[in-house]
């Protein structure tokens, strides 16, 4: 059961991220990318990893697609045509994606990805880990966690102020 619930979230990630990709509407994009996020929640809820899936949902599925929103919406982006991919672009991309594929295939094929039990300490708790991550988090990690904080505001603002429509105003030089 778990193995088809596995390959059914699996295969859900991968079309909404494809759809995030392919839509011409930027709003399905973003609900798209909503999908995608959540799905890949449920996958990290299957590998017993409760605080990535929680983060993921709430920081990123909530957090971060609603701020996608808000400026698209602010925005008020519409799909409209697009310039036609030239033959330099779609070169490029395939070299990109070749490199890509080469660069996944030697991580695979150069490192180990079974971690066993007997690998993780005996004494190791849920409870005392999140103590000791946000203990970090709010001690040698507070001066990162700020400058974003701040740095997404910046970018709430800017997004604002470009937005700002000046109907009737002199043009200003």
């Amino acid at each position: 059961m778990s193995n088809s619930l596995f390959y059914f979230f699996a295969a859900l990630t991968l079309l909404s991220a494809g759809a995030v990709v392919f839509l011409r509407n930027a709003v399905a994009a973003a609900l798209s990318f909503f999908v995608s996020l959540c799905c890949t929640g449920v996958l990290f809820v299957m590998l017993d990893a409760y605080l990535l899936a929680f983060m993921l949902i709430l920081v990123y599925a909530g957090a971060v697609v609603a701020l996608f929103l808000f400026i698209i919406m602010l925005l008020d982006m519409q799909g409209g045509t697009r310039k036609p991919f030239t033959k330099a672009s779609m070169v490029a991309s395939a070299i990109a994606g070749a490199l890509l594929l080469v660069g996944v295939g030697v991580f695979a094929k150069h490192s180990e990805f079974a971690a066993t039990a007997a690998t993780l300490p005996a004494d190791s708790s849920f409870s005392t880990d999140l103590k000791v991550y946000g203990a970090s988090l709010f001690t040698t990690y507070l001066l990162p966690v700020q400058v974003i904080g701040f740095l997404l505001l910046i970018a709430m603002l800017g997004v604002i102020v470009l937005s700002k429509r000046f109907d009737g105003a002199e043009d200003i030089q």
